[in-house]
């Protein structure tokens, strides 16, 4: 079984305050494999909860990281859990209190319902339409359920056990004019139904279509605009078009088996979606990182953050007007990605972390590959920023443009750069180190405004930052295995295997079928160049997850769109949807 670690002090405090004010509302506390309380609540009381977390209590939890949904149905290892057909989870985080909470309430499996908290939490309205999405929970207390990853006229929820995963297992699909014109029909979009004006002082507003077809919007997602002229009056946020199931994935794919899957949840992070996965795994197991690998797991998430710092910075730069930094930086990403397919053997999706390690040493002259680099790129980033921060016209269009503060950015779920651009130092790497970053110099920049301009200047000084943590991976290389030396993560060595026939089997095994994760639960949390990347990850004992939640920075980030861009001119909105740095895939999984 899973290997349990006590609550540290300051949540075991919450949990003894939630108990005294509810009562018996709460249920139980779970034990699992986090170092945080998982605690069980009375439906009823999910509101009053939740309010009590985010605005009585002493040192509070502002930030709903996420919100997801369990079936149950099919789940063996349910020890010290309460009943319960549909599981919707909330995770909390506190900032003053460095630590985090998660409370679960127990549906029926037939008709699951829960209680809003989007009241509470403005960011739980797209969570919430999610779960109903995918589980089909009812919340009550919305004004209405709709659909936001799958099509208005999907059958079914797909993240239910009973629901089918590969398309093999239904009739062959056939378009006819009918189906095309009901999904047409589908698709159009009425303002009033979803209690938007259609007029604004007795003038027609114009609706507007920004997307999916534009290059803003990379072509696979849609806002809605309501345009008085040239102003936005509202703005609605149309996503799901780049929607791959990859969490329903994860329920047919082995342990090993998902690696290569994380790399295309962010398809521009490489590496650096597979480290909170396998972070969760290896908690599961109870698995120790050798330092070696660390060291190499750290130096490459920090390239790929450059890599995509770089891409941000330039296509940033475009979006208002300047051709020429896209040609140059994109040249700097090209010598980063030669060096990442020198080590790894894949320039974006390398698939290169492995349970418990990563898959091979780095290849001879790998340091001065990097070194080059490393001298190469302070005097490009210098240029960078006489030709865009210091220029004016990059300043016209970016300075107090798409502001928002630190305290809005927690009300609806922002991590990372554009948080840290508020004023908020909040960074994971250096509030909870993971993977060796404790052992890392590195400063964390911030900005003042939280426009445009401080979301691009502290992602350019972030880049200067990865450099100094990679150079000291590069100085301070330690030798040793670039693997555990655990059962759960390698098979046995082939000497032992061609001793007997018992270690033949095991490895066969372990090599078509997969490793046994021990059943549980586990969370692994990371920085990464957009925000805060969670995997929370349910073993039911078998070779594969039995539920893989995975939250995104981007998924919340869009849900900001709405209360910004009110007010905005087209043109601003093009150069705030491009400081939001989203990618699509990074949505919708």
């Amino acid at each position: 079984m899973t290997v349990l670690t006590e609550t540290r002090p300051e949540t075991s405090e919450v949990t003894e305050a939630l108990r005294h004010r509810f009562g018996p509302a709460i249920l139980c506390q779970q034990p699992t494999a986090e170092d945080f309380p998982v605690l069980w609540i009375a439906p009823e009381a999910a509101p009053a909860v939740h309010h009590f977390l985010k605005h009585e209590i002493d040192r509070p939890f502002p930030l709903l990281a996420d919100l997801w949904g369990i079936d149950e149905t099919a789940r063996v290892h349910r020890e010290g859990q309460p009943a319960s057909g549909v599981t919707v989870v909330s995770h909390l985080v506190s900032l003053d209190r460095n630590s985090d909470i998660r409370l679960k309430v127990a549906c029926d499996g037939a008709a699951p319902r829960a209680r809003s908290i989007a009241s509470v939490y403005p960011a739980a309205d797209w969570y919430e339409r999610e779960a109903f999405d995918m589980f089909g929970v009812h919340f009550e207390g919305r004004d209405s359920h709709r659909r936001i990853l799958m099509p208005p006229t999907w059958q079914g929820h797909p993240l239910r056990k009973a629901h089918y995963a590969r398309a093999t297992e239904k009739p062959p699909f056939r378009m006819t004019p009918d189906y095309f014109a009901a999904e047409e029909a589908a698709a159009t979009f009425d303002p009033e139904a979803h209690g938007l004006p259609t007029t604004q002082d007795g003038v027609e507003l114009m609706m507007l279509n920004f997307g999916p077809h534009h290059p803003s919007t990379h072509g696979v997602f849609k806002i809605v605009l309501g345009l008085d002229g040239e102003d936005v009056v509202w703005a609605w946020p149309d996503i799901g078009y780049h929607h791959r199931g990859a969490e329903k994935m994860a329920e047919r794919q082995t342990w090993h088996g998902f690696i290569p899957y994380t790399d295309r949840i962010d398809y521009l992070g490489g590496v650096m979606s597979e480290l909170p996965y396998l972070m969760a795994v290896e908690r599961l197991c109870g698995i120790t990182v050798p330092a070696r690998a660390e060291v190499i797991r750290v130096m490459l998430c920090e390239m790929f953050r450059i890599t995509n710092h770089l891409l941000f910075y330039g296509t940033m730069a475009q979006d208002v007007g300047q051709m020429s930094p896209v040609f140059y930086m994109f040249t700097d990403r090209e010598r980063a990605h030669r060096i990442m397919e020198t080590i790894t053997g894949a320039r974006m999706h390398p698939a290169f972390f492995r349970i418990g390690g990563v898959a091979m040493d780095l290849p001879p002259g790998w340091d001065t590959m990097i070194r080059d680099f490393l001298d190469w790129m302070p005097k490009r980033l210098d240029d960078y920023e006489t030709m865009v921060l210091n220029s004016g016209l990059f300043k016209a269009r970016t300075v107090g443009i798409g502001a928002f503060d630190t305290a809005t950015a927690l009300e609806w779920g922002t991590t990372g750069p554009q948080l840290r651009a508020t004023g908020c130092d909040w960074d994971w790497r250096k509030r909870r180190p993971y993977g060796g970053y404790e052992n890392y110099e590195f400063d964390i920049p911030t900005g003042q405004r939280g426009d445009i301009f401080d979301r691009t200047r502290v992602r350019a000084d972030e880049m200067r930052q990865s450099l100094r943590i990679i150079r000291q991976c590069v100085d301070n290389m330690p030798a040793g295995p670039i693997k555990a030396d655990h059962p759960l993560a390698m098979p046995p060595s082939r000497d032992r295997m061609r001793h007997d026939i018992e270690t033949l089997i095991q490895h066969f095994v372990s090599v078509s079928r997969g490793l046994d994760v021990p059943a549980g639960e586990a969370t692994g949390q990371i920085e990464t160049h957009r925000g805060l990347t969670q995997y929370a990850l349910v073993s039911d004992g078998g070779p594969s997850s039995y539920r893989t939640r995975i939250r995104t920075a981007s998924f919340a980030h869009l849900q900001l769109l709405p209360l910004v861009a009110k007010g905005m001119s087209v043109a601003d909105l093009v150069a705030y949807i491009a400081s939001i740095d989203f990618v699509m895939s990074d949505v919708d999984r």
